[in-house]
């Protein structure tokens, strides 16, 4: 391919020239209309079911609808292909399919030197230019020459791809997404069966719009197959993943499949009370799809009739979940509070997102961990759990439901909005592996022909658990504080005194309930990189990277964030320097200092992005070389 920009005919090609490379990082951007969400999924499906390994990255605009053709209003999906197991979904692109001037301005600069770039050159007219900030088209004044350049006439190709299909006005040029993923699976030998066969079945009840569809995905194969400037075309060989069966699998879907997982291994009704809320919203529409394995989704009016019903729900004797956001959290706070003075089990989802207020609800940022631990009214201490990646959303999410059951108590789990729609392969889980954490009900009076609601187990201190209408076991729980065991309404103040410390003394215990702290190429190291939730392949891709330079580093990442793993402190005094890169301005390095007097750097972030395997790499070198 030469670093020339020329539009391209479609000419026959007799010499396809194959070239097999080990990963590529494409990233799909357009205006929010134009589908590039959905082209970047379907081309990541294609190469999950191909065998490669995968990370995802979305990214969408922060309005509902932004303006169209201007840099607000851009959205891109990025993907990472591989033949070996990767962590993230790649830095610098190496392709960028730009569908608009505005698609360009915003992702060029994440084009590494010398990378692809294939334009939908229709769009690239003078008024276009202008909503993106242009003065003159950098497709002809010489500002892309340091790249390989594509122009390729998407909307007459799209035309004339539909025009027997029975689509008319608008709806003929919806289907140039599926142009451009055509083209991109040319490219890089992305077979395109799986995707007609989602084209059929998701627009099935209107035949045209799939017609449409599948013509404009095969014209786009077609160009690049008949086009001389793609006889050079890309090959990634499936990746060598553990034997077992594999989906794809965002944080969301795997944490809604977690909480039925859940369900199942505690023998329990499952109940989600949730306000749909970016970027949790869809946890509720994977759930509701479920109703066979027993759940119970309901949509309230509000945050705050969510958490109630979902406390209700506890009561109740179900396994009961509430989902939100940072927003949303806030409203809850008070709810929650109640549950942790009822003490029943009660799963709270926060898929973080980045604030304050509506702030940037589309991107991401490890916004509420503080307030996780803190955001309650009272001394109202609670487990905290962090998923780290999308797969590990799923294990989370039923370690979650264990730690609730068994305590007693509302958990909090936190993911954001990176895991939430950011995919990756999974390995489906031996369900008959999964660990029985079911509790059983308080079905007998307790004392003396009586039920005492706050009687606690010696080693856990959780109180019993009765469901309402139980003969013989009647009692009373509410937001005024108990008497010790018996539960009836107490002002006594060394009651108070007492039942506060009862709460923290459990949730304390817990940590030794869970696993150690491990950590990860500790062998002589002076630097321990500490990170929890999404920040986990970065760090560890870093570390790799570092190592291979014969650089000696340690990382450590938690998933417990309250109580935190006993020997976190052992760990912590192991090493001279302990870095944190966090997406928020320092809220674990404030608990580690305060915690264990450490005297831990941060590293910061709050850009609606993730870190960069890079941005990270050059801190730790930085640290090592100072």
């Amino acid at each position: 391919m030469s670093d020339d920009t020329a539009t391209l005919e479609a000419t026959p090609s007799p010499d396809i020239e194959i070239e097999e490379i080990d990963k590529v990082i494409i990233r799909f951007a357009g205006d929010s209309g134009d589908g590039m969400q959905l082209a970047g999924t379907r081309f990541t499906a294609d190469s999950a079911i191909f065998g490669n390994d995968l990370a995802t990255l979305p990214n969408f605009p922060a309005e509902i609808r932004a303006p169209a053709g201007t840099i607000p209003g851009v959205s891109s999906f990025q993907v990472q292909i591989a033949d070996f197991d990767i962590l993230t979904p790649g830095d610098e692109a190496d392709v960028l399919v730009a569908m608009n001037p505005a698609a360009l301005k915003a992702n060029l600069i994440d084009l590494r030197p010398g990378g692809m770039i294939i334009v939908n050159e229709e769009a690239f007219e003078e008024r276009n230019l202008a909503k993106a900030g242009f003065e003159t088209n950098p497709l002809e004044d010489g500002s892309l020459a340091g790249y390989r350049v594509f122009r390729v006439p998407m909307e007459r190709l799209t035309k004339e791809a539909v025009k027997d299909t029975g689509v008319s006005g608008r709806d003929v040029l919806r289907s140039k997404n599926f142009f451009a993923l055509g083209l991109i699976s040319w490219v890089f030998h992305r077979p395109l069966e799986t995707s007609i066969k989602w084209v059929e079945s998701k627009f099935a009840k209107r035949e045209e719009v799939a017609a449409a569809n599948i013509a404009s995905l095969r014209a786009g194969h077609n160009f690049g197959l008949t086009t001389e400037a793609f006889h050079h075309v890309y090959n990634i060989r499936p990746a060598a993943l553990k034997p077992g069966e594999y989906t794809n699998v965002t944080g969301n879907t795997a944490t809604a499949w977690g909480l039925i997982a859940a369900s199942q291994a505690a023998k329990l009704p499952l109940f989600y009370g949730t306000y749909p809320i970016t970027p949790a919203s869809d946890i509720l529409h994977e759930l509701a799809k479920h109703k066979n394995f027993g759940v119970r989704t309901y949509q309230a009016e509000d945050e705050i009739a969510g958490a109630g019903a979902a406390v209700g729900a506890a009561f109740a004797g179900h396994l009961a979940v509430t989902g939100t956001s940072g927003p949303g959290l806030a409203l809850k706070s008070e709810t929650i509070s109640l549950a942790i003075s009822l003490e029943l089990p009660l799963i709270v989802i926060d898929v973080q997102r980045a604030g304050p207020s509506t702030g940037l609800p589309t991107k991401v940022e490890q916004s509420d961990l503080l307030f996780s631990l803190y955001g309650r009214h009272g001394e109202a201490p609670l487990p905290v759990l962090a998923a780290r990646t999308a797969s590990d959303a799923f294990d989370v999410t039923v370690e979650a439901a264990r730690i609730a059951l068994k305590y007693m108590t509302p958990v909090i789990l936190l993911t954001d909005n990176y895991i939430a729609n950011g995919s990756e392969p999974w390995r489906l889980p031996d369900l008959d592996a999964l660990p029985d954490i079911s509790v059983p009900f308080q079905t007998e009076p307790n004392a003396n022909g009586h039920y005492l609601p706050y009687l606690r187990d010696p080693e856990t201190l959780a109180r019993q658990w009765a469901i309402p209408g139980t003969p013989g076991l009647e009692h009373r729980l509410g937001g005024l504080e108990k008497r010790e065991v018996v539960g009836n309404v107490s002002y006594d103040t060394n009651n108070h005194q007492l039942m506060t410390e009862l709460r923290e003394w459990k949730i304390k215990n817990i940590a030794n309930d869970i696993p150690l702290l491990e950590v990860d190429g500790g062998e002589g190291a002076e630097l321990l990189v500490l990170g929890w939730g999404s920040t986990f392949g970065a760090i560890r891709a870093a570390a790799i990277r570092v190592r291979k330079d014969g650089l000696a580093v340690a990382t450590a990442h938690l998933r417990y964030l309250n109580p935190f793993p006993a020997n976190l402190g052992d760990v912590l005094g192991q090493y001279r320097y302990v870095l944190i890169p966090e997406v928020n301005m320092g809220q674990l390095r404030k608990m580690i200092r305060a915690d264990f007097l450490v005297p831990a750097m941060g590293f910061n972030k709050v850009k609606g992005l993730p870190f960069r395997v890079s941005e990270v790499e050059n801190k730790i070198r930085e640290i090592l070389a100072s």
